[in-house]
């Protein structure tokens, strides 16, 4: 089996040295060369010919987007974005992903030698992800990590409870999770939806840095109005819920009343806010009244929950593979007998609808 070809593109010396002591510590990845800057990297890619770039967002003489926005359009490969852990860092990785970044790695603005370090299983898991990803080139249209790697089982967070019978009622409610490729995904299938949908509930592995911006990102193309998640906040049709990074989402019933409930207890599948942890809320306390969508993403976070979901009453649909960036979670989904429907990603908001109005 051939080695992943990696470039690393990063301004900051320290930087391009530990990612590349990182990288070497992985079996299946060969380091090929390192720029420290766009027109640099322009030549060695050229020259090289890697399969997956790293990629810092702001660098001389060609800042990150411009020269990602160029690669997308001429030679579209997959790219993993080094972003600070800043507002203006998670707005332009935001960007980045729009143009047709794969994923990022986010480092905070100081001790950055440590915290790649401490993240060094996720940065090697997301190249190794990049280079299996389907890139998609540019249009000429516009993780929660935790401090812990362990893998917690969804029961540390929301225990299996019998299944209560909920009556159906025309307050439906959409359960949507995603990772890798997301971001895009849930504003793709969210854009052709109408203002008085039935309220949906998200959880997107984000950073909690990131959890303004990307509300912003959404709001800006659907009709629903968009919010992060506030705990004890009233579920109401028209409204996109999001769940804030570092912060699980659950779906709880007061009488006749959906509500959110955030908590920040231990990371699910190395996830928080997890997917699991939201589903098997939609699982115990919504019930029939439920649809569930699974979009691209790494992993299998939220696949058990999602056959929980489908035992309980609620009707499933997973992005197919053809359309996603990553089918892992859909995938795996699919594989245990979770999804009702496997759907493109084109096709997942008019699916929708005819469930809500079945």
């Amino acid at each position: 089996m051939s080695k992943i070809r990696l470039l690393i593109i990063d301004d900051s010396a320290l930087i391009r040295q530990m990612l590349t002591k990182i990288f070497d510590s992985a079996w299946d990845i060969e380091v090929v060369g390192s720029a420290a800057d766009p027109i640099i990297a322009r030549d060695k890619i050229k020259k090289l010919n890697p399969d997956v770039l790293t990629l810092d967002v702001e660098m001389p003489r060609m800042d990150g987007l411009t020269f990602l926005r160029n690669l997308m359009r001429l030679r579209p490969m997959p790219v993993v974005m080094i972003s600070t852990l800043t507002e203006k860092g998670a707005a332009v990785t935001l960007d980045a992903l729009e143009l047709g970044a794969v994923d990022f790695v986010a480092k905070p603005k100081v001790d950055v030698s440590n915290s790649l370090n401490e993240y060094a299983e996720d940065i090697i898991a997301k190249v190794r992800m990049a280079a299996r990803a389907k890139v998609r080139p540019l249009q000429s249209t516009k993780r929660v990590s935790s401090s812990t790697s362990a893998i917690h089982s969804v029961d540390k967070v929301i225990q299996v409870s019998p299944a209560t019978k909920h009556f159906k009622t025309t307050n439906k409610i959409i359960a949507l999770g995603s990772s890798t490729g997301g971001t895009e995904a849930l504003k793709d299938v969210v854009k052709d939806l109408p203002g008085n949908t039935p309220a949906i509930v998200v959880t997107q592995h984000l950073p909690a840095a990131f959890s303004d911006s990307f509300a912003k990102h959404v709001d800006e193309v659907t009709e629903m109005t968009v919010c992060i998640a506030q705990d004890g906040q009233q579920i109401l049709p028209g409204y996109i819920y999001i769940a804030p990074g570092n912060q699980h989402l659950l779906v709880v019933r007061n009488g006749a009343r959906y509500l959110c409930q955030l908590n920040e207890e231990l990371p699910v599948n190395r996830h928080r806010p997890s997917v699991e942890v939201m589903f098997r809320s939609f699982a115990q306390n919504v019930g029939t009244n439920a649809i569930g969508v699974m979009l691209t993403g790494m992993g299998a976070d939220g696949a058990v929950a999602m056959k929980e979901m489908k035992m309980n009453g609620s009707v499933n649909v997973v992005q197919d593979e053809a359309s996603s960036v990553v089918w892992g979670m859909p995938g795996e989904a699919f594989k245990i007998g979770a999804a009702d429907y496997v759907v493109p990603l084109d096709e997942i908001a008019g699916q929708i609808l005819a469930l809500v109005n079945k």
